[in-house]
Parts: C-alpha cells; structure tokens; sequence
C-alpha cells in the first residue's frame, strides 16, 4: 500500500477545498504560476501564495503543471508584452525606481520573459477563474461522488480501509 501514497495524496488534495470557487481560484492562480518562467523570486511569491490561501491546492498544481509546457511555446509573446512594458518611456522612471531597491532584482523583472508572462497571467486571472467556475460548479459534485462509489475510489480515499479496520 505504501506505492499508493502519491496518489492519495493527489487525490485528497484535489477533495480537499472542493467548493467550485476554491477550485476556480486554484485554477487561475495555477494559470499564472504556470506561464511564469520558475526560478525567481515572483514564481516563489506565487507558489507560497498557492499555498497560503484557501484555494484548492490539487487544482493549482496540476493546472501549474499543466500550462508550464504551454507557457514555452507561448514565451514569444510574453517576450513581446515584456518588452513593450520594459521600453515604455512613461515607466522609465517605475523600472528604475523598483531595480535600485534591495530584494526587487531577484524577481528578475527586467527579464522581458519574466515581466511579460506575469502580465499575461495577471490578465488571465479574471477571464481563467470565470470561465471555469461554471465548469466546476457543473462536474465537481459528480466527480466527487464518482469517485467515492469506485471501489478504486474508494482505496485511493482510504475509505476502504477504515471501513475494514471497525
């Protein structure tokens, strides 16, 4: 039993904050995580948020997972919205400003990638968490009780278990 450790985890932590808000909020925080390069100090704010707010953290993992391979093929664009923002001669001065204090370079902002794919998750944040809340309004509950009818379900949950210990 001890090899279905990672999948129970896996799947509590999906259970788990399972409100279809919980679960839309997970779902567009982990959007953002996803499309900005990792190792830099706004990917750790991010994934430390993920985890300090009451969102669903099964869900914002996996999504983060999920669009970390889209976000490669989508580097040419944040590239562009980057430097379009980094260039801009009104937030000269903001940019200078934020690099002369003393923990703000380790975000790497002045990365054209890193600053591009920040903007581009912030402005998917609000479309990403309202177009899937209605999804997850619709399947969470199904889903759910699915899965605590398996009999897979149910040994993922350890249901299954504790019913045979009383």
């Amino acid at each position: 039993m001890f090899f279905l450790r990672p999948l129970r985890f896996l799947v509590r932590a999906l259970m788990a904050d399972n409100t279809p808000q919980q679960m839309a909020l997970g779902f567009a925080l982990g959007l953002m995580i996803g499309l900005v390069p990792k190792g830099n100090l706004i990917a750790v704010s991010l994934m430390l948020l993920l985890g300090a707010v009451r969102v669903n953290l099964g869900t914002g993992m996996l999504t983060a997972f999920c669009v970390s391979w889209v976000g490669i093929v989508i580097d040419p664009l944040s590239d562009q919205i980057g430097r379009f923002l980094l260039r801009h001669e009104a937030l000269q001065e903001f940019w200078t400003e934020l690099y002369s204090m003393p923990v703000l370079p380790w975000t790497k902002f002045n990365n054209t990638v890193v600053l591009g794919s920040l903007a581009l998750g912030l402005m998917l944040f609000i479309p990403a968490w309202r177009i899937s809340l209605p999804v997850f309004r619709k399947y969470t509950p199904d889903c759910a009780e699915q899965l605590q009818r398996l009999k897979v379900g149910q040994v993922l949950l350890g249901t299954d278990l504790t019913a045979k210990l009383n």
